[in-house]
């Protein structure tokens, strides 16, 4: 059949005015022309019927996963396949002599070519894969990117050994079992990336970071949210919108802190102290219990704790002449007792987790009284409000218990001091 081809094309060139010595020269390129035109135009064709075809069977269906598996990219990247494959097999009726150089090179031209275009293929098909499991609820948490690498490199790595198995004329199986034996060297040259992929593996498995988490690391300056984990590294927005870059590795060997579990939780907690002028604290009087019985917040909390104390020195036979003598109420309790009611009166706290107002280890500096609790909202603006208020108003306060603030002195005392 070659040689009636060939026939052919040699005596159309004649009847076209050509010599028999120019037709014998042109008719073998005049066919080469022939056949690269017709994958060309088969290529074109099926990319104008499949793509039809594809597109109606997808409108039909109420999913939306294979509008993109059958995204118009994928399928014109599976019909480029096409040509290169008509061409290879196209090829010898060009040379009836199988033995010719030109054909041997031109076959392995095309070859290369089907196996670069089938990589293209096949990396593009797992970026639409990738794209659909992205887009579902369950997976969105997962450094699914960091898998369609690796999946990628794979399929870059095996097209590449193949393609040299070509160029030399070598069976694929021969090069892998040669790589085998060179395995020290490909680990070398592809550790960061065969580290990064096994610690993406780890931070799946055991769930220790997903895209969306609040991680801080100062190790690498890290203090932001995770927006991407891919095969070699893991991106963090930090809060002034700079970008930090920490390999997956690191997050596996070094200690980073997740801020996941105060989302999931149910409130975000608030730890702030403030120093009592320890010379303030004192026993209360009967004018200041009156005074704090107007407070709508202790009302209660007085008169239980009055009778209480009442009774407790009637049943001991305590001089109630003296101060010392027996149980008395402090401004410093009152105020404590004061600050848990009022932290419970709020909305923003949550009272079902812990909530407590203590004293710290008394310092040079006065004795700390740290109000502990949690925030219901923990979004970072809506928290910091909440805690400033609560701040706000302690501060405002205390002064209603006969209780100082202690502070350093500042160049106004001096001045104060001085006239």
């Amino acid at each position: 059949m070659e040689n009636v081809i060939a026939q052919w094309v040699n005596n159309l060139l004649r009847l076209l005015g050509l010599t028999h010595q120019e037709a014998d020269s042109l008719d073998q390129w005049v066919i080469i022309a022939l056949i690269i035109a017709f994958a060309l135009f088969a290529d074109f064709i099926c990319r104008i019927i499949l793509l039809k075809v594809i597109k109606k069977i997808v409108n039909k269906t109420k999913a939306t996963w294979d509008d993109i598996i059958f995204d118009e990219k994928v399928m014109t990247r599976l019909c480029h396949i096409v040509a290169p494959v008509l061409i290879y097999y196209l090829l010898p009726i060009a040379f009836p002599e199988n033995n010719s150089l030109v054909l041997y090179l031109l076959l392995k031209i095309a070859s290369i070519y089907i196996i670069v275009v089938a990589m293209r293929f096949v990396s593009t098909f797992c970026t639409a894969i990738y794209i659909v499991y992205n887009e579902k609820e369950r997976f969105h948490d997962r450094p699914l990117k960091g898998l369609l690498q690796t999946a990628q490199v794979i399929v870059f790595f095996v097209g590449g050994v193949w393609i040299i198995s070509e160029l030399i004329d070598k069976s694929p199986a021969t090069l892998f079992a040669g790589l085998g034996a060179s395995a020290a060297i490909l680990l070398l040259v592809f550790k960061d990336s065969i580290m990064g992929f096994v610690s993406g593996i780890q931070l799946s498995a055991n769930n220790m970071l997903r895209p969306g988490d609040w991680i801080t690391m100062p190790k690498y300056n890290a203090d932001g949210i995770v927006i991407e984990v891919t095969l070699n590294t893991v991106k963090v927005r930090n809060w002034d919108n700079t970008i930090t870059t920490i390999p997956p590795y690191a997050l596996v060997s070094d200690s980073f802190q997740n801020w996941r579990g105060m989302r999931e939780s149910g409130g975000r907690r608030v730890k702030r102290s403030i120093n009592i002028d320890m010379n303030s604290v004192k026993f209360c009087t009967p004018e200041m219990l009156d005074k704090y019985r107007k407070i709508a917040l202790l009302k209660d909390y007085i008169e239980e704790t009055e009778n209480k104390v009442k009774a407790h020195n009637e049943e001991h036979g305590v001089d109630d002449s003296v101060l010392v003598n027996g149980r008395r109420q402090t401004n410093l309790g009152v105020f404590r007792a004061y600050l848990e009611c009022y932290l419970r009166s709020l909305s923003e706290v949550n009272k079902e987790m812990t909530l407590m107002v203590r004293h710290l280890q008394p310092t040079e500096k006065g004795i700390p009284l740290e109000l502990y609790f949690f925030s219901i909202s923990k979004e970072w603006t809506v928290y910091e409000g909440v805690q400033a208020d609560v701040l706000d108003h302690v501060l405002a306060v205390i002064t209603e218990f006969d209780l100082c603030v202690f502070q350093s002195p500042s160049g106004a005392d001096f001045r104060s001091i001085k006239k």
